[in-house]
């Protein structure tokens, strides 16, 4: 046998072997020849009962619980500004001075006027007791004494005149010097010494806010708002995170302050307020943040990963895998999510296994391979 008819003859045998193993006949029909694929690698993971936070998500403003445009109540001039741009000040802290001199000089005139209507007063006591005394002696008339009672009278109401005067003048003197009304931080100066100021003006000197503690108010959709008020009606503290406009970074920690008493019909919401310490001021009046409500927390809830859960139109499933590597499609019902866990009220069993990776490749019946990572689990 030649070299060439051995080799043609190893190539038949080689052939013959490879048809066999990799398209097999079927039944006695015409030959038909299919290429059997591997089952696709899917990523499975457990589900467990866990302890699955309730939380509520909304968008909020940072607002002041007080903010206060400093006026002057009197008219005078400015003579000096005590405060720095953005300086935090304390309640009863000088922020500016008018000159006090016209007001103490009016006080001096009130202080004078009473001294000489104290006089007038006291002179008229002393002729009403004459009179008086000359009447009991039948040596004058009723209506002297009546005279000199209604004298007196007079005195006294302009005596009690005199002193409100003086109190006036006092709490004028007091005006001069402008302080702050509450703990904040001061905004841009509004107006420089030397200028004349009026109590109707209405820029004000400066603007104070409150920064400490701080709130923040948000809103929530009236679907939304029954589990919060049901707890929030039992005296239950609501903690409150806030975050940053790109939800990605914690800005404070606080607790949920009070809920509006209406709902608005325009946008189906409801106002809530958070309050927070803010002692690193990392919180500014008018910023814009993320906020999350924990209304309350499922002790032993059933989870999975949401990247799981398969939302189709009528219903929603997961994949499940048994020991033999079989899938089946299996509808559950799905409660509330907590970052990329759900809670799963129906349809499934703890120590279950769902998928949670190619998911878009399945069937329901289809034989899998299991891909090997470190443990899912929670």
């Amino acid at each position: 046998m030649g070299p060439k008819l051995r080799i043609a003859i190893t190539l038949i045998v080689v052939i013959g072997v490879a048809t066999t193993v990799l398209w097999p006949r079927h039944g006695n029909s015409k030959s038909a020849f299919v290429l059997q694929e591997p089952g696709p690698t899917v990523l499975v993971a457990p589900v467990v009962r866990e302890d699955l936070p309730i939380v509520v998500h909304a968008l909020g403003t940072v607002t002041p619980l007080s903010t206060v445009t400093v006026k002057s109540q009197i008219s005078g001039y400015l003579t000096s500004v005590a405060f720095k741009e953005g300086q935090l000040v304390r309640k009863g802290d000088l922020l500016a001075q008018i000159d006090s001199r016209p007001y103490q000089a009016s006080l001096s005139q009130s202080q004078g006027q009473l001294i000489r209507d104290q006089a007038l007063l006291k002179n008229a006591l002393l002729d009403l007791a004459r009179y008086q005394r000359l009447l009991s002696q039948d040596s004058t008339s009723h209506q002297l004494v009546d005279t000199a009672a209604a004298t007196v009278s007079q005195y006294q109401g302009t005596v009690q005149s005199d002193r409100a005067q003086i109190k006036a003048q006092k709490l004028n003197i007091e005006y001069c010097r402008i302080t702050s009304p509450i703990d904040g931080r001061l905004g841009l100066r509004q107006i420089d010494a030397g200028n004349f100021v009026q109590a109707s003006d209405n820029t004000g000197l400066v603007v104070i806010s409150q920064m400490r503690p701080i709130s923040v108010m948000f809103i929530l959709p009236q679907a939304q708002l029954g589990p919060v008020l049901k707890r929030f009606n039992t005296g239950a503290v609501l903690p409150v995170t806030a975050f940053d406009g790109a939800d990605s970074e914690v800005l404070e920690r606080g607790v949920l302050e009070t809920i509006d008493n209406q709902i608005d019909t325009s946008t189906g919401t409801v106002k809530l307020r958070g309050v927070f310490s803010n002692q690193d001021d990392a919180m500014f009046p008018n910023q814009f943040v993320n906020v999350r409500i924990l209304v309350d927390i499922v002790a032993g809830a059933l989870t999975v990963p949401s990247a799981a859960v398969q939302r189709g139109p009528s219903a929603t499933y997961v994949y499940t895998v048994n020991p033999g590597g079989i899938v089946a499609a299996r509808a559950i019902a799905a409660g509330v999510e907590y970052q990329d866990r759900t809670m799963v009220l129906s349809g499934l069993s703890a120590g279950d296994r769902v998928v949670i990776d190619g998911v878009s490749r399945l069937t329901d019946g289809m034989k899998v391979s299991l891909e090997q990572r470190a443990s899912l689990a929670p």
